[in-house]
C-alpha cells in the first residue's frame, strides 16, 4: 500500500500577499521497511524555520530524524502485521493516529494501544510501532530536533 496525502502549502507572492504555493498529492513517498511507507510532507533544516522562499521542502530525501535544529512532518502507513522497528531519535515527536490502530511499545515492553484520534508526545525515548491488527494504520508525525547538533545516540 502507499499512503496518499494531499498537502496544501501557503507562501507569499511578490507583494507579500498570502497565496497557495502547492496543492498536490505529496510525491515524496518512501518505503521505510517491509509493510511501512511514509510520505514526507515538509521539513526544514535550520532554525528559525523558513517561511519565505520557493524551495519545495517536501521534495528532499532525508533520513528518519531531522537534521540538527530541523523539523520533519511525515505521514506513515503501517500495513497490517507490519514488523516492528525499535528505535530512538533525539527529537520530540508529536503523533496523531489518523486511521486504524497500532501498539506503541517502550523499551521495557510496556505497550499502549492507540486508535484514530489519539495523540502522543514522544520525548526521545526508545520505542517501537507494532501493527498487530488486520487493518492499516496511518499516523501523522512531526519530529523536532532536540540534540541541537550534539552527538546522537545510535538508533
Amino acid at each position: 500500500m502507499t499512503v496518499n496525502v494531499r498537502r496544501i502549502v501557503t507562501g507569499h507572492d511578490k507583494n507579500g500577499k498570502a497565496v497557495v504555493t502547492i496543492d498536490d498529492m505529496s510525491p515524496n513517498i518512501a518505503k521505510r521497511a517491509p509493510k511501512i511507507s511514509s510520505t514526507l510532507v515538509w521539513m526544514d533544516d535550520e532554525f528559525p524555520y523558513k517561511v519565505f522562499g520557493d524551495e519545495d521542502m517536501g521534495a528532499r530525501n532525508i533520513p528518519r530524524p531531522p537534521p540538527p535544529n530541523g523539523v520533519i512532518f511525515r505521514v506513515v502507513e503501517f500495513e497490517p502485521h507490519a514488523p516492528g522497528d525499535r528505535h530512538v531519535t533525539q527529537t520530540i515527536d508529536f503523533a496523531v493516529i489518523m486511521s486504524g490502530k497500532i501498539d506503541m511499545e517502550l523499551d521495557d515492553g510496556v505497550k499502549v494501544t492507540m486508535k484514530a484520534g489519539d495523540t502522543l508526545v514522544q520525548r526521545a525515548t526508545v520505542h517501537n510501532w507494532l501493527n498487530v491488527y488486520d487493518e492499516p494504520c496511518v499516523v501523522a508525525f512531526v519530529l523536532i530536533d532536540v540534540a541541537q547538533g550534539k552527538e546522537r545516540p545510535a538508533k
